[in-house]
């Protein structure tokens, strides 16, 4: 599914280039009419992510995303900050229908695997950024990209696999709102070798042959945020474009 994606940082719609906070592009726009009109047009999934939580977790928008919720029947997830059982419970009492955890897969891996437990897969989306190297090692970046680890995606993914791991949203952070295109190959790998995950790619895409690129190699879920933001293509184009790749 295409699944467009929204920023928020202090209650206004932003995009980070590959997660620095000082380059950042604020969007005038109405949140509300934007997933009235997705909603409307087919979209079946939302990507919230909330900026302020990712900066400080004690400092989360619950407010503005109770306000969403309560214009919008869309089915969210949203990421941003959530370390902690009562961050997700919060959330899904809430109305989200799942949450996007990050660093805590690698920081807190006993109770992420009781997270997948008590929550149950559909609820819980693993968010792994990967930086590559030139031995096409995807090595993990947590906090906000900001801190290496020596750790490998596919290592990642197979610990967590046998806890009933579904969902992972992989990002390559260097085409992060770039627009330059995803990295095709590694989607169309971890595609291969992980059947039994749904992968969501995001990352790059700036126009209609990188979604078709995306759906041909497999990818099942494409994240987009800032060209339907700039409009490069409409939510209509993307959704149909999609299909017909199908």
């Amino acid at each position: 599914m295409i699944i467009p994606a929204f920023d928020i940082l202090d209650n206004n719609i932003v995009r980070l280039y590959q997660g620095n906070f000082s380059c950042k592009k604020h969007y005038d726009i109405n949140l509300c009419n934007y997933l009235d009109d997705y909603q409307k047009q087919g979209v079946q999934f939302v990507h919230l992510v909330d900026l302020n939580g990712a900066k400080n977790t004690n400092n989360k928008q619950l407010e503005v995303f109770k306000k969403i919720l309560s214009y919008s029947s869309i089915p969210i997830q949203i990421g941003g900050g959530i370390r902690h059982a009562k961050d997700i419970d919060i959330f899904l009492k809430m109305g989200i229908k799942r949450v996007v955890i990050g660093s805590s897969i690698i920081q807190n891996k006993e109770e992420v695997v009781k997270w997948l437990k008590v929550y149950g897969s559909d609820a819980i989306v693993f968010a792994l950024d990967i930086k590559i190297d030139q031995n096409n090692n995807k090595k993990i970046f947590i906090h906000g990209w900001k801190k290496s680890t020596d750790l490998l995606l596919e290592d990642v993914i197979r610990y967590f696999l046998p806890f009933g791991l579904k969902h992972v949203l992989c990002t390559d952070i260097s085409k992060d709102g770039t627009l330059s295109g995803p990295d095709v190959k590694l989607y169309h790998e971890l595609v291969q070798y992980f059947k039994l995950i749904e992968f969501q790619a995001s990352g790059g895409i700036g126009t209609l042959e990188d979604i078709k690129s995306l759906v041909r190699v497999g990818v099942q879920n494409i994240i987009i945020g800032r060209s339907l933001l700039e409009r490069r293509f409409t939510i209509e184009e993307a959704l149909q474009c999609y299909r017909n790749e199908l």
